[in-house]
């Protein structure tokens, strides 16, 4: 596959990070932060992917006459995917209770809270 893949996970992640320094809204942050997330699903992609191999599903095939993916990987491209959307939904949570008790989510305005 090349270098590509590997490219394109450094160019969205700089891209993630960029809205994310220059965001004056924190659910604009949490979104650049899931964008940032995605650059790791295209990491993983890079990393497992092998021409022409299966799924690593041995029912049909004898072993070793055709290659496989890691199953590894694929494990992890999963936990990736699932552990980001919990951090997202808990910080858009977290976001909407800090919107009903200070009313604003600009981190500026949020610098001086106090109990």
């Amino acid at each position: 596959m090349g270098t590509w893949p590997y490219l394109a996970a450094g160019w969205v992640l700089l891209v993630a990070l960029y809205g994310l320094v220059t965001s004056r809204n924190l659910i604009h942050a949490i979104g650049c932060l899931a964008v940032a997330q995605s650059s790791t699903y295209l990491l993983l992609l890079a990393v497992g992917y092998r021409r022409g191999a299966t799924a690593p599903v041995y029912s049909d095939l004898t072993p070793g006459t055709r290659p496989v993916v890691d199953p590894v990987v694929q494990a992890l491209a999963l936990t990736d995917v699932v552990v980001g959307a919990t951090v997202t939904a808990l910080l858009l949570a977290l976001t909407i209770q800090l919107r009903k008790r200070h009313r604003t989510v600009d981190p500026q305005a949020l610098t001086g809270l106090k109990g």
